[in-house]
């Protein structure tokens, strides 16, 4: 990619708050940053960060949208930065014309999109992660994706380009509309940060990271390690959520509360130690696009213990880097922990193949440079 491009990336998630999608548009962010390109960010401001700033060569256009938590934000506050980010994406159209528009989540960031290509005719792409999905965690986005399934379509078809980043995901997307082509590039890891350390493989360290809601099925890991009392382990849980005190009571009633630590939510460059502490990662939640976590797991040179969901399913190999298993199964957990726990040797085959796989086939330069290919077929003069 020879041609500089202006590129305009919205999200209401971008370092350091949010999750998964903020990693991702991070690192896409400043690697088209580092290989010439205009790159300003359009995203939610948090506490005192700046409203406008330059990282890594990438502008960082931060707009009021209410938000008040680190590692998530409301319906409320979804809608509100929908909103504000139109009035936002008009001013730098306006002002800067950007090239082509990258919306990460078809709702919220999609509108402000569509807005720009019916005002000046700039393309867009639409990056699905999940949560933008009818269909995905049907539990608790039901009634949120019936209310936005007529703007989806529309948002949908105007577009460039819609990708997901699983195949899972894809043929999610293609159930809600089939008209729709639906490519997949997955998530990617930064390898080089994310790296294995010689460790010790007992006793067992289990780590698992993310937000602590229904959809990562926390209880179920928790019953499962119910199941395995009388091998040694302990569990170290990164991440937080409306559902902590709860799991916190659900760890003692079960009597794990001596053997489950709670860490909280952390800043990314916090979570490398944890990473190179564990010698086993779980993952088992009923919903993913892909998970940051696994990928990064499998980077540090961790066997992956998972779900059998999307993502998951594009990422893992059975019997080589890991084990899936039916989620909501605390059997399934407890049987595969049996096989896994005092095996030590199994584990670090399991974690070596991992990190050859991880750092070999999914890395952020190719995921950056496939979303660049992408804008530039579909890129056009400006009007």
């Amino acid at each position: 990619m020879n041609t500089a491009m202006r590129i305009l990336l919205i999200n209401s998630e971008f370092p350091p708050i949010g999750g998964g999608a903020s990693n991702a548009s991070g690192h896409v962010a400043r690697i088209w940053a580092e290989a010439g390109h205009q790159v300003t960010v359009l995203t939610a401001q948090f506490g005192d960060l700046p409203f406008d700033e330059v990282l890594h060569g990438v502008r960082v256009v931060r707009i009021r949208a209410g938000r008040r938590r680190i590692d998530r934000s409301s319906p409320i506050e979804q809608i509100l930065f929908m909103l504000t980010a139109m009035v936002h994406a008009v001013r730098l159209g306006w002002n800067w014309r950007p090239e082509v528009t990258i919306a990460y989540f078809g709702v919220p960031s999609g509108p402000a999109a569509l807005l720009l290509k019916w005002l000046w005719g700039i393309p867009y792409l639409i990056s699905l992660r999940g949560g933008d999905v009818p269909g995905f965690r049907s539990y608790d986005f039901g009634l949120y994706h019936k209310l936005i399934s007529p703007i989806l379509h529309i948002i949908w078809r105007q577009a460039g380009r819609v990708v997901a980043n699983s195949e899972g995901l894809r043929n999610l997307a293609r159930a809600f509309d089939s008209q729709v082509p639906i490519e997949v590039i997955p998530n990617g890891v930064d390898a080089r940060k994310w790296r294995a350390e010689v460790r010790e493989w007992d006793p067992p360290v289990i780590l698992t990271v993310g937000r602590l809601v229904g959809q990562k099925g926390i209880d179920v890991l928790l019953n499962g390690l119910a199941l395995v009392q009388d091998l040694p382990w302990q569990l170290q849980i990164v991440g937080d959520g409306k559902d902590r005190d709860k799991l916190e009571r659900l760890a003692a009633e079960l009597g794990l509360a001596d053997r489950v630590w709670f860490a909280g939510w952390k800043y990314w460059d916090e979570l490398l130690a944890y990473y190179q502490k564990a010698n086993l990662y779980i993952h088992t939640s009923f919903d993913e696009g892909m998970s940051n976590a696994v990928l990064e797991a499998m980077a540090c040179g961790l066997p992956v213990l998972a779900t059998g969901i999307s993502g998951n399913l594009d990422v893992i190999l059975p019997g080589k880097t890991g084990e899936l298993i039916p989620p909501g199964d605390p059997a399934a957990v407890g049987a595969a922990l049996r096989r896994w726990l005092p095996d030590a040797a199994l584990r670090q085959s399991y974690g070596a193949a991992g990190r050859e796989r991880a750092a070999g086939e999914f890395t952020w330069e190719s995921v950056a440079r496939r979303y660049l290919n992408i804008c530039a077929e579909i890129k056009f003069p400006i009007i």
